[in-house]
């Protein structure tokens, strides 16, 4: 008879513990130390021989090249590297509502459409509410293949007897091992059945998605582990009041981890927007003082963005500084540099930051858009209607160079915005080629930025 071990474990680290604690030692959460039952699987024979694999030359080992399997989905290919590698297991996180499910239904009616049959296990919804989505969504096909399951064991036989293109589970908080007895969702049942999907997609070459929840801090429940077993991890970020949705790759074995999909909701479903910077600026209005086009990169791709900034006289001790879309931190570190530098007095006023659209901005070349829309919101002076921005600043006030500056250039032009205003480093890299039609402004500090993007 097995010996029951108990044991309790952090619901938010995954750390382990005899005696139940109120706070977790390792990451400090309050009430998340679980009582957990675990069977110990009976030990093995050290002596007995092991069978492997015997090692061969990297240069013989099998290549993934030109195998990938294509999603139908431009958008969704791009945030994967180029679409679906055999044997990789992709996890999909995002709030409840946010649209996971749906994309979901959307990435096996694509790969269905080859010919190609496909299974989805889902664990928390019935048949008959999935018919019904795939109805709304108009992706019913003969090659997608339904089943209510949440045992990993009976989805392993599964899919070995059945062979699909790709196997999808929604979600891998509702799967469970029998050589667990803890409940599902558990630390313990999340990764042990996760280890289990993993060794059947390398062993068999089947790609696998994954759909988790997050918790109220906006990562995938479960331990950080987690992340670290899977090949690829996808973030849907985006607000439920906010057409678009971004699906944002945050760690890819096979492709950058800076690239960007993005999605509008519609009646019909998720639909792919090829050209999101149109959208995010159809609404800016003309001739507003606190708005500015920033020129964004995200992986390989050029977006142009709305920054919008309001600066108003504040009646509180401590002026509030807020930001959407962008870090507050660096909004507070830019405006003590516009006091500082500039001569601009933002002491005792509020100052609120908006990325238009619901996008969220993290490289560097946002922080001349956000001193420029300051400093417009400001003086109650608008910035030029062709005007777009991109750069650095530094804690001297200095204006510093960004990268892919020619791509964002070709972008600004393509969209009605030739004069760019940059960094001065970068404007002497540029070539003749790269700027057809086109008014480079450089500046070096950002006394000169505000000087050369508002209207007098």
């Amino acid at each position: 008879m097995k010996k029951i071990e108990i044991t309790h474990v952090c619901q938010n680290c995954g750390f382990r513990s005899a005696k139940w604690l109120g706070r977790c030692p390792e990451c400090n959460e309050w009430q998340t130390m679980i009582e957990e039952r675990v069977a110990p699987r009976p030990g093995k024979d050290r002596g007995a021989g092991v069978a492997y694999e015997p090692p061969i030359s990297l240069s013989r080992a099998p290549s993934s090249a030109g195998r990938r399997l294509s999603t139908t989905i431009d958008e969704l290919d791009r945030v994967l590297g180029g679409g679906l590698v055999p044997g990789s297991l992709i996890l999909i996180g995002g709030e409840p509502g946010i649209g996971k499910s749906t994309l979901l239904l959307h990435l096996l009616a694509g790969v269905a459409s080859g010919d190609r049959r496909v299974l989805y296990v889902s664990g928390e919804e019935s048949g008959q509410q999935i018919r019904l989505r795939a109805e709304r969504l108009q992706t019913m096909t003969d090659n997608l293949f339904l089943a209510t399951e949440s045992r990993v064991e009976t989805v392993i036989a599964m899919t070995r007897e059945m062979r699909p293109a790709l196997l999808a589970v929604d979600s891998v908080q509702t799967m469970t091992t029998d050589d667990f007895p803890s409940a599902a969702g558990s630390v313990t049942q999340v990764r042990e059945s996760t280890a289990r999907l993993i060794a059947m997609a390398k062993a068999d070459d089947i790609p696998v998605v994954l759909v988790g929840h997050v918790t109220k801090d906006g990562t995938i429940a479960g331990p950080k582990v987690l992340e670290h077993m899977v090949d690829t991890v996808l973030y849907f970020e985006g607000d439920r009041g906010h057409a678009f949705r971004i699906l944002r790759t945050v760690k890819n074995r096979f492709g950058s981890t800076n690239e960007i999909g993005v999605f509008e909701m519609k009646e019909e479903g998720l639909v792919e927007v090829s050209n999101p910077s149109e959208l995010f600026l159809a609404e800016r209005p003309a001739s507003a003082p606190g708005s500015v086009v920033l020129v964004s990169m995200e992986g390989t791709r050029p977006i142009l963005v709305e920054v919008q900034a309001l600066v108003s006289a504040s009646n509180l001790g401590t002026p509030r500084r807020t930001a959407i879309g962008a870090d507050p931190q660096r909004v507070a570190l830019l405006t003590a540099v516009l006091e500082k530098k500039a001569g601009l007095s933002l002491f005792g006023h509020d100052i609120f930051i908006n990325i238009a659209g619901g996008i969220r901005v993290d490289e560097p070349a946002l922080d001349l858009g956000i001193v420029c829309a300051i400093g417009s919101s400001l003086l109650d002076r608008p910035i030029g209607k062709t005007i777009a921005v991109c750069g650095e600043v530094g804690l001297a006030g200095e204006v510093r160079a960004v990268g892919q500056c020619d791509q964002r250039l070709k972008e600004a032009v393509r969209l009605g915005f030739p004069r760019l205003v940059l960094p001065r480093a970068n404007m002497e890299r540029l070539t003749k080629s790269k700027r057809p039609g086109s008014d480079l402004i450089g500046v070096a500090t950002v006394q000169e930025a505000l000087a050369a993007v508002l209207e007098k």
